[in-house]
């Protein structure tokens, strides 16, 4: 066998066994011959594809394309081209093929037929057909996502794992501007024209809603105002939650920052307009109730009368704690709560709470207890804590019913002091326990209950609580019982 018969029977054994289609097409575009793989590919048998063009297998819309690529092989402008179209199989649907072909001419360069390699990406295409229209969609989403994200009236903020930020919208660049004058870094935790709720004091770099955020810390409703000029500067109420990785670690934490201003300054001149009535009812009360002392003393009023001046008497004095907690509020909030200490037997007053509250307890049907240590004697603010602890019994034995029970406790370690009031009431509800010490804030028991007061006792009980370096924890199960723990730095006479 010579070298060209070789050749030949080379070039059959590729082409039969070739897992690709293969053709050999005359000029005029008909299939000399046509491969296993190819006749697999459209559906066709050899004999009957031999008797057809590459046109009338072809896509008419993408014929042309193929048709002008041809051409210009045959005059000789390429040796070759690559071009991705569709067929038609034998059973009518659409086979997408990545055609290669070259053109085979004789050695005086006359052109003898052309050469082509067809492989079928009909999977590939329809894969990309879905990835480009998945892109698509998620350009769509991005887009409409950007748009939301830009156009919110709340400020918002992504921050990583090292605390620098991601990014941030157009709201949140605004209060940036307000809050850092001078630039800012682009780091969590960088201390500016950044005021607490009081709008007083400037925030430090640990107090910064971004650093807490950074060290993992979740919150919601932290209060703060941005500016230093009082007329434009703004209040904001700052929300956090953490961002986790696939292996569920901290990968960073996103921010919400909305402005409260309006709500603040309402709630500041609602505040100024409680302590001026609130002073202007003290003088007209405290004379009321000296009148009423003197009527309650006389001997000659008949008892009905003697019992209606009770009532009055006993509402009265109601009056006076209210308009007492709201000075107290006032005071509070004007210049902050001042406090006289002085060495107080704390386990005489937890007594005295006691036996103080003892005829409501009565009344109530509820046992109420005192479970104090040895002597402890601290450097305490004596009237305002007698205070948070009879506000702290008052407010067990609303929600306490017939029955039940009511222990006062008073601990002391190394440095410690810990006071608690446990009761075996209603207990509170879990989602309002972070409301708890908002002022005039009653919980739903409150209303159904029709409990006296303003919602000021537990906003006090913290005030003071917090004047003297403490922290008041909550303890709490429906249908259970609660229980308020007072904890104070012990400082010895």
């Amino acid at each position: 066998m010579d070298q060209v018969s070789e050749s030949e029977q080379l070039w059959r054994l590729t082409m039969e066994h070739s897992p690709i289609g293969m053709t050999l097409v005359g000029q005029g575009g008909e299939l000399l011959v046509a491969n296993r793989a190819f006749c697999e590919m459209l559906g066709y048998p050899e004999q009957v594809l031999r008797t057809m063009t590459f046109q009338e297998i072809t896509y008419p819309e993408d014929l042309a394309a193929d048709l002008a690529l041809l051409e210009e092989t045959l005059a000789g402008a390429r040796s070759s081209y690559r071009i991705r179209k569709r067929y038609i199989h034998a059973d009518g649907h659409l086979v997408w093929g990545d055609l290669s072909v070259a053109l085979l001419r004789s050695e005086d360069g006359s052109p003898i037929h052309f050469i082509s390699q067809i492989l079928d990406v009909t999977a590939q295409q329809e894969y990309e057909r879905r990835l480009a229209v998945a892109a698509e969609m998620l350009d769509h989403q991005r887009r409409l996502a950007e748009a939301v994200y830009d156009s919110v009236d709340v400020g918002l903020v992504l921050i990583d794992r090292s605390g620098r930020y991601e990014t941030m919208n157009r709201r949140h660049r605004d209060f940036m501007a307000l809050a850092f004058p001078d630039g800012h870094e682009g780091l969590a935790g960088q201390t500016g024209a950044v005021y607490g709720s009081d709008g007083v004091a400037r925030l430090s770099r640990e107090e910064m809603p971004t650093y807490r955020a950074s060290q993992g810390e979740e919150f919601d409703d932290v209060r703060m105002w941005i500016g230093d000029d009082t007329i434009t500067r703004r209040a904001l109420s700052v929300s956090a939650r953490t961002v986790h990785d696939q292996e569920g670690g901290f990968a960073g934490a996103a921010l919400a920052y909305t402005d409260v201003t309006d709500f603040m300054r309402a709630l500041d001149v609602k505040d100024e307009f409680v302590a001026s009535v609130s002073h202007e009812l003290r003088t007209p009360l405290t004379a009321v109730l000296g009148h009423l002392e003197l009527l309650a003393d006389r001997t000659d009023l008949p008892a009905d009368m003697a019992q209606q001046v009770r009532v009055i008497e006993r509402n009265a004095v109601r009056l006076r704690h209210l308009v007492g907690d709201l000075l107290h509020v006032a005071q509070v909030r004007d210049s902050g709560l001042q406090l006289a200490r002085s060495a107080i037997d704390l386990r005489l007053l937890v007594q005295q709470a006691v036996e103080a509250a003892i005829p409501s307890a009565q009344a109530a049907r509820v046992t109420l207890l005192a479970d104090a240590a040895d002597d402890v004697v601290a450097m305490v603010d004596g009237q305002r804590l007698r205070q948070v602890v009879d506000n702290l019994i008052s407010n067990a034995l609303k929600y306490s019913d017939g029955g039940g029970s009511i222990t006062v406790s008073l601990q002391r370690t190394e440095d410690l002091l810990d006071i608690a009031v446990t009761d075996t009431g209603i207990g509170i509800d879990e989602a309002e326990l972070d409301r708890l010490f908002t002022r005039f804030f009653r919980g739903q028991q409150a209303q159904v209950r029709m409990a006296p007061g303003a919602g000021l006792g537990l906003s006090i009980v913290q005030s003071i609580v917090q004047a003297h370096g403490g922290r008041v924890q909550v303890e709490s199960e429906v249908g259970v019982g609660s229980r308020f723990r007072v904890l104070l730095p012990y400082i010895a006479p």
